[in-house]
């Protein structure tokens, strides 16, 4: 089992930049798909950013593309994700997932969500 930690939400104006982190303790981490995805008030929870174990394949969802990269430390058991010219639409709690695939579904690890809050 593995257990996830995020850090790194909070208030930041529109255009501003924050960065979560998320670290991971328990069974091997490098060889996990790590992922972030958010919840916003009255929408479907929505995939922000996946990453590989290599962190060579990475994939984003179309509304923070460009602005928004994922990147890992497996030395440190650390998943990152940097937002930048953040929207008052990124508004969200955003969650650290952790499983062989992104399917929210069938993920059997998450963090506890940490919430990030873009005002206009």
């Amino acid at each position: 089992q593995v257990q996830l930690v995020e850090s790194g939400g909070g208030s930041v104006q529109a255009g501003g930049s924050l960065r979560l982190s998320c670290a991971a303790s328990g069974r091997t981490f490098d060889r996990y798909i790590m992922g972030w995805f958010r919840r916003a008030p009255g929408k479907d929870r929505e995939l922000v950013a996946a990453i590989d174990w290599s962190g060579e394949n990475i994939s984003y969802g179309d509304s923070v593309k460009g602005r928004f990269t994922i990147s890992r430390d497996n030395a440190k058991n650390t998943i990152y994700l940097q937002m930048n010219s953040l929207k008052p639409e990124d508004t969200a709690v955003y969650y650290c997932a952790a499983d062989s695939s992104m399917d929210p579904s069938s993920i059997g690890a998450w963090g506890r969500g940490t919430q990030v809050t873009v005002s206009s």
